[in-house]
């Protein structure tokens, strides 16, 4: 493919915004320390994650690679730094945040050069905080729609990657469920990156079979919106 797939999410920016759920409150109470006030967004795309930091009145710096994402996060966010770079190279001083928060965006980058980084602009004592929305599958037709975009895999994987640079690392899952139209599910999947850089012949049959999902299964058919269950996988850390 011509470009890295973490970086293709820009040609679907627009429809990643409308189709990706935020984060549940009590995820991000747990992700946060006690007392924290500078807080960076790191991998912030869009801004989902952002938009609830700066809610509770955080001072919130976000950092993506992907300048459309980010012109997406400042059209909400207007007052709220925005700043291109990534994890390898985080553009922000030493000692700068109590908090370094990553949603759904950890497995794109290379930990052997990250983790210093965030390392490097944590104060003492601060915290990594790692959150992945992934789609619970027990219910039958968002097994079915794994079974066409491909079944969540499990996120906890990362936590034994943290030390010794950080330790005190804990696990934590909060369930909950988001809702939304019959349309912002077909933006959740056209803004996944599997289909973002899959042939145009691949992505309108992945498309067709999600749509023929939603007019034919009984939970789905003829409903004007969609409860989507979601298990969030949070992992946190504390700079060793």
């Amino acid at each position: 493919m011509s470009a890295p797939r973490s970086l293709s999410f820009g040609a679907q920016a627009a429809a990643y915004e409308r189709g990706r759920p935020s984060y549940p409150p009590e995820a991000i109470n747990w992700l946060l320390p006690p007392g924290a006030r500078d807080v960076l967004d790191l991998g912030a795309g869009t801004g989902k994650l952002t938009t609830r930091l700066v809610e509770r009145g955080l001072n919130v710096v976000a950092v993506d690679p992907i300048t459309e994402m980010l012109d997406v996060l400042r059209t909400s966010l207007p007052d709220t730094p925005a700043l291109l770079g990534t994890a390898e190279e985080i553009p922000l001083p030493d000692d700068s945040v109590d908090a370094v928060l990553v949603a759904q965006a950890w497995n794109w980058f290379d930990p052997e050069r990250a983790i210093p980084e965030v390392a490097r602009v944590l104060r003492p004592g601060g915290r990594l905080g790692l959150v992945w929305n992934t789609r619970d599958e027990r219910l039958g037709w968002v097994h079915e729609l794994g079974e066409i975009i491909g079944h969540e895999s499990d996120p906890a994987r990362y936590a034994s990657g943290l030390a010794p640079t950080f330790t005190d690392v804990r696990q934590h899952r909060v369930e909950w469920t988001n809702y939304l139209t019959p349309q912002a599910l077909i933006d959740l999947v056209s803004s996944r990156s599997y289909c973002i850089t899959s042939p145009a012949q691949v992505q309108s049959r992945v498309l067709g079979r999600v749509r023929t999902l939603l007019a034919t299964h009984p939970a789905l058919a003829n409903s004007p919106g969609i409860a989507l269950p979601y298990d969030t996988v949070c992992i946190r850390a504390t700079l060793a």
